[in-house]
């Protein structure tokens, strides 16, 4: 099963505060041992939401709403994409990790979907299709 693992903001992190040369190599030893251990998929950090923007949909519509964005508690700081056999062990790898932040913090978890999970939906035609994306992308991996 593969999850993402989402570092939620803070008010330091939205304020751009970058961490400290020891809290960089604590999180280097954590991402090691997800490598090592064929865990981690990708992972990185996300700048500030004063640096980004998003697209509201409304039918045909699109509203660009620049950021920064006020709710920092439901906002996104930084992610991994792991591999794990269950939620249960994301869980566990997650209890590892050094604090992602100077202050209280949160790490949420989320099962990504496989192509299984949609049923029929997913006809054999659209499989064929995520499946040739899928090749596309990683060919153009480093």
């Amino acid at each position: 099963m593969r999850f993402m693992v989402m570092v939620k903001a803070t008010k330091d992190s939205e304020a751009g505060v970058m961490p400290t040369p020891e809290e960089f190599a604590a999180m280097g030893a954590f991402n090691e041992q997800l490598i090592k251990a064929g865990v981690m998929e990708a992972g990185e950090g996300l700048h500030p939401s004063a640096r980004g923007a998003r697209v509201a949909f409304s039918g045909q519509d699109r509203r660009v709403i620049a950021g920064p964005f006020a709710a920092t508690s439901e906002l996104v700081a930084g992610f991994w994409i792991w591999n794990c056999a269950s939620l249960q062990e994301a869980v566990e790898w997650v209890r590892k990790c050094p604090n992602p932040m100077r202050s209280d913090s949160e790490i949420e978890i989320r099962q990504i979907f496989a192509p299984e999970d949609f049923g029929a939906a997913l006809t054999p035609e659209l499989r064929a299709q995520e499946e040739r994306q899928r090749q596309a992308i990683a060919s153009r991996a480093p």
